[in-house]
């Protein structure tokens, strides 16, 4: 029997190679609204830190300027998009305002997904953001262990309208944010499916049959979602700028020591600094496990 992850196993931040990293720090601070909590010549780290400068920092969007990499393929494995996800409607709408207006042609869309709401961007080097709010749990419905969610259209004028204060049109009020979930391009669902869930951990919450494949922990909707509509049958990737990997983060050191015994046990290259254990999926793309700080 696979020991699935612990329930509140959350996401962490996700890395980006990038070639302009002052554009890209601009979009990701001035645009949705982020803190630059390090900055250490071509490595910057964004997030968000409650209650002003004293509080507690969580990371987001880690930005690393490697311009000597090439612009990935449209139909490689790698980022489909980052989930940055709000703890207020009056949140999301401060964050949507503020990078429509910081970046207006990078808006792509809007849905309601019954789970949440959701507004969806491209930075200014092609990387998919999703900023979303998600509805109470209570209001979320399970049919066989299968989360129900939809694509139905979300008015973004509307929905400012409802939502914006004077707090957000003057770039306060942001409310506390992180990485919801990782949506990555994969080659292939099966494959995915026997990484992500036979191997890694995470349970399946929803499957579109030959699509799409989304997982979590706790019966979270989803923490990652892995999709082939733009790169069915893509291989492995080559060094691109984009996705640098992705970070998980486990309750425990025990929960660490138990995902190294599985990837042991199948076999699978792992680096392990005695803080975190690193393994590539079938594609490449670089998950990285990391357990919670103590206390």
């Amino acid at each position: 029997m696979i020991e699935q992850f612990a329930a509140d196993t959350a996401m962490g931040a996700v890395t980006l190679n990038v070639a302009d990293l002052d554009a890209m720090t601009t979009y990701y601070r001035d645009g949705i609204g982020l803190h630059v909590l390090s900055a250490d010549g071509a490595r910057i780290v964004l997030g968000r830190r409650a209650d002003g400068e004293g509080g507690i920092a969580t990371p987001i969007v880690t930005l690393v300027q490697t311009p000597e990499l090439r612009h990935a393929g449209p139909h490689e494995a790698g980022l489909f998009h980052t989930a940055i996800v709000f703890d207020s409607e009056a949140a999301l709408a401060a964050a949507v305002y503020s990078v429509a207006r910081a970046r207006p042609g990078s808006f792509t869309g809007s849905s309601d997904h019954l789970v949440s709401k959701a507004f969806y961007f491209d930075d200014p080097e092609g990387n998919g953001v999703e900023l979303y709010w998600d509805r109470d749990r209570s209001q979320w419905s399970w049919v066989h262990g299968r989360i129900e969610m939809s694509t139905l259209y979300l008015d973004p004028n509307a929905y400012l309208q409802e939502h914006l204060t004077e707090q957000g049109i003057d770039g306060a009020g942001w409310g506390d944010a992180k990485v919801g979930h990782v949506h990555l391009s994969v080659g292939d669902v099966a494959a995915a499916r026997e990484f992500y869930v036979d191997r890694l951990g995470w349970d399946e919450t929803i499957e579109i049959p030959g699509q799409a494949l989304f997982v979590s922990a706790g019966q979270y909707h989803h923490h990652m979602g892995m999709n082939v509509w733009n790169s069915r049958g893509a291989g492995r990737r080559q060094p691109a700028l984009g996705l640098g990997q992705v970070e998980i983060v486990v309750p425990t050191s025990d929960d660490l020591g138990a995902l190294g015994e599985r990837m042991t046990h199948y076999g699978m290259e792992t680096h392990d600094d005695g803080r975190s254990v690193s393994v590539d999926d079938p594609w490449g793309n670089v998950i990285r496990v990391e357990a919670a700080p103590a206390g």
